[in-house]
């Protein structure tokens, strides 16, 4: 996510116009979002798993604030694969390139917040508490 958003967002933007950033980014999130599909329950399985070994309620703080953190982050994913990434492919299908342009800085955003989300559940892992 950090490379996407801070590396190629930006690269693209310099020498990239939107009929062809924007199939970039499609082609791009569609690869990834495919990765994220069997990324994303595996991290969950193995949080819950990681609570259930130990118990929940012996389990550390920062154990359940990374799994909620999770939980939240998987949510985000499965909006922005199953709701908005559907939309950007309509939109440059159609050649519709301000809509298209739309969507995908929904996306920018959501993947800025779970960038974020991500930091914060490495914080609470390393807590200890």
């Amino acid at each position: 996510m950090f490379f996407a958003y801070f590396c190629l967002r930006p690269s693209a933007a310099d020498v990239l116009a939107p009929p062809q950033r924007l199939p970039l980014w499609l082609a791009t999130l569609t690869r990834f979002l495919r990765y994220m599909a069997l990324a994303a329950p595996v991290v969950l399985a193995t949080g819950l798993s990681m609570l259930m070994s130990v118990g929940s309620q012996a389990a550390p703080t920062g154990w359940h604030a990374m799994f909620a953190i999770g939980v939240t982050m998987a949510v985000v994913y499965a909006y922005i694969h199953l709701g908005l990434l559907p939309k950007l492919r309509a939109h440059c299908a159609a050649s519709a390139w301000p809509a298209a342009a739309q969507v995908l800085n929904s996306i920018r955003q959501l993947v800025a917040l779970n960038l974020t989300l991500g930091v914060f559940a490495v914080v609470a892992a390393v807590s200890g508490h």
